[in-house]
């Protein structure tokens, strides 16, 4: 990247803005999904329209990231953003739910080239006194348009349609292509190499059967045990063995495995996907837990979520900006013991007679232990690699934090409704049958579907007593996973981001020893690791 040709304020517009409609896209759907169903039908299928859009990202992503290492950020990701852009057309003239799973890959591939290359591109641009500070406001970012999404999309689906849910990322996703094209000023440097295409196979393989068998696991027909649901995963751990032994054998692996021998970069990509898992607990789980309590519906839940908001938005700007002064393993221990906090007070402390305000505060502090991880493990991760892994660095951090966000819906969905079925077990004057059709209870929180079952209000108002209860198993389970985070965190060891003194553009290592400029030759022999 040459900074001196490029218009720096341009550029981060345009960033930005392809950041938040990618970030933005892996939620908003979430309110506006009953209106959709009853418009283009597919109850059994909709589950498919979130897993469609993170399965497509999930492959493509570490794809991207290497292809931008290869031949250039800027080519990339323009054709993510036009990629987007079409899917999201597309998704918005659906006439039919297996349309819109369609249309929703398409747009999973083009933001499976957005969110890794974006960070990539920052940390190109900026020299390392003002890294953190950049990939702060870009976390922000990220966490804002996450959160924010079913707040977006309850309002646009209720005052517009739920298509301009789609077609409003076409003029933000138009605004940003002519930022970064006019803007954006690359250096021609590249480095000719084979694409590892049967590599890239294998790692499709490996995600789609694993992506397959979480989402498929536990629904009618695919019982756990079952030998199908297993064969997806016996699938899945065939193609992660195979892709395994191509990236050993092949001179240009799509992701270099020796990367993984630094322990800067595994740790990183540990806590990535165990922060995964707690956010998607917490942004799906929460206002469920808020309708049921408190008689609420999907659209007037849509607001729940911004307390959490506000604690990653000022989390991941503290992070950013005390990373150039604490070293990493103190940040994340900090933030793994605030999660710990946050996710011991929604499992052991909350229950259905807790207020909205004290939930509230429960959800700030389990924001503000996220929040660090969006700004910290992008900056130790990138600091870490040789120049020419950037791309692919960057990319497995959005990869792993995707791969925990499934694990975790699939494994956490798994525990709500196991304890859900066990507390309504011995509820008085209800059908066993009936009880089975519930499932995770979480139709009772339709009142349509209340007034089809046909219960009285008083046995309506138990069973959503209990669902509460069976959320909050979620949390009490949660607490494992930032406990499990400060193992990784203390295997940072003293890596720590340090500005070098010599020059503007120098690219430091943990170790503080002066590095290539950035963007610098490609060409040039590759420093070592830094920080293991």
């Amino acid at each position: 990247m040459d900074a001196n040709r490029s218009n720096v304020k341009l550029v981060i517009a345009g960033l930005m803005l392809g950041l938040f409609i990618a970030a933005l896209d892996q939620t908003i759907v979430s309110t506006a999904m009953g209106t959709i169903i009853k418009q283009l039908g597919g109850l059994d299928k909709f589950i498919w329209v979130y897993s469609a859009y993170m399965i497509a990202m999930v492959v493509a992503t570490p794809i991207f990231g290497k292809l931008s290492d290869m031949y250039g950020r800027k080519r990339f990701f323009l054709t993510g953003l036009i990629l987007f852009m079409l899917g999201s057309i597309l998704c918005g003239t659906a006439q039919n739910m297996e349309q819109l799973i369609i249309y929703r890959a398409i747009q999973g591939i083009g933001g499976g080239a957005l969110m890794p290359i974006v960070f990539t591109i920052i940390f190109d641009l900026f020299p390392a006194e003002k890294r953190g500070k950049m990939m702060g406001l870009f976390g922000a970012v990220f966490g804002i348009s996450s959160v924010f999404g079913p707040i977006l999309g309850g309002l646009i689906t209720d005052n517009i349609s739920w298509r301009w849910i789609f077609y409003i990322n076409v003029p933000i996703g138009i605004l940003s292509v002519i930022f970064i094209a006019k803007a954006y000023q690359e250096n021609k440097n590249t480095r000719k190499q084979s694409i590892d295409w049967v590599g890239a196979i294998m790692l499709t393989g490996f995600v789609l059967f694993l992506m397959f068998g979480l989402e498929l696991g536990g629904s009618d027909g695919w019982a756990w045990a079952s030998a199908k649901t297993i064969l997806l995963f016996v699938a899945s751990a065939a193609f992660l063995i195979a892709f395994f032994f191509v990236e050993r054998a092949v001179k240009d692996p799509i992701i270099k495995l020796d990367l993984f021998k630094n322990k800067v970069v595994t740790s990183s990509m540990a806590i990535s996907l165990l922060y995964g898992a707690v956010m998607i607990a917490a942004a799906s789980y929460i206002p469920l837990f808020i309708q049921g309590v408190f008689h609420k519906t999907a659209t007037q839940t849509s607001t729940v979520m911004i307390p959490m908001m506000l604690g990653v938005v000022a989390s991941s700007q503290v992070g950013g900006r005390v990373v150039n002064k604490f070293r990493y393993r103190d940040v994340m221990l900090v933030s793994a013991v605030m999660l710990i906090v946050g996710t011991a007070l929604l499992g052991f402390v909350m229950d259905d007679s807790t207020s909205r305000l004290v939930i509230s505060l429960f959800m700030v502090i389990v924001g503000l232990g996220i929040g660090v991880s969006f700004s910290l493990l992008n900056i130790s991760t990138l600091n870490a690699v040789p120049p020419q892994y950037k791309g692919t660095s960057s990319s497995l951090i959005t990869f792993f934090r995707t791969i925990g966000s499934a694990l975790g819906i699939a494994v956490f969905g798994a525990i709500q409704k196991s304890a859900f079925q066990s507390n309504i077990a011995d509820t008085p004057n209800l059908n066993p049958e009936l009880a089975a059709q519930i499932k995770g209870g979480q139709a009772l929180l339709d009142p349509e579907v209340q007034q089809q079952m046909g219960l009285p209000a008083d046995i309506v108002n138990n069973l959503l007593k209990e669902f509460a209860h069976s959320v909050i198993a979620i949390f009490e389970w949660s607490v494992i996973l930032p406990v499990v985070a400060i193992v990784f965190a203390l295997l940072l060891g003293r890596a720590r981001l340090e500005v070098n003194k010599s020059g503007p553009q120098g690219t430091p290592g943990a170790a503080g020893k002066p590095g290539p400029q950035a963007g610098g030759e490609a060409a040039k022999p590759a420093p070592s690791y830094h920080g293991g």
